[in-house]
């Protein structure tokens, strides 16, 4: 179809003439109200925004002398962040000799990363920057959990299923 009987077709239907494929051979136009296509996409966007969410990247501090129970206070907080949805930053602080045992806080941040295993994955490895020895771990979504944890579970009755077997 020529333009000129395009544009008359979109007069006709008080429709606006869109072109859509600019590139294409011949060109590719389209029939619609554009003013009702562009609120809908605005919607369309705004709806996007509001059910995006957001994930920030919370920080948490150990030392290098750090206590047990201090050790598992700080853990708890740090596994409450991981649910929520948040990326974490794993940080080690050194002081005056502390700065010449680096091994000592990378031993610290392995047992956080393998204490937190089953619910976050290491992002980012554990590495030194300045007195600060820095790892980001991020969360894994609760969907991909359950896909860990549901092998476990099949295969414990079938073992139970074989044990009962052998006792009759």
């Amino acid at each position: 179809m020529e333009t000129r009987q395009a544009l008359q077709l979109a007069r006709e239907k008080e429709l606006d003439l869109v072109l859509v494929g600019a590139t294409a051979s011949p060109p590719v136009a389209k029939l619609l109200d554009y003013g009702k296509w562009r609120y809908e996409q605005q919607q369309a966007e705004k709806e996007a925004r509001k059910k995006a969410k957001r994930q920030e990247l919370k920080s948490i501090k150990f030392r290098v002398k750090i206590d047990e129970h201090d050790y598992q206070t700080k853990l708890g907080h740090v596994r409450r962040f991981l649910e929520a949805g948040h990326k974490v930053k794993v940080t080690i602080m050194f002081r005056g000799r502390e700065l010449a045992h680096p091994e000592l806080g990378k031993k610290i941040l392995d047992r956080v990363a393998e204490d937190l295993a089953e619910i976050a994955v290491v992002e980012m490895k554990p590495l030194m920057a300045g007195r600060d020895m820095n790892m980001v771990l991020a969360p894994i979504p609760p969907e991909k959990r359950g896909k860990a944890a549901r092998p476990e579970r099949e295969e414990a009755p079938a073992a139970e299923a074989a044990e009962e077997a052998a006792q009759e």
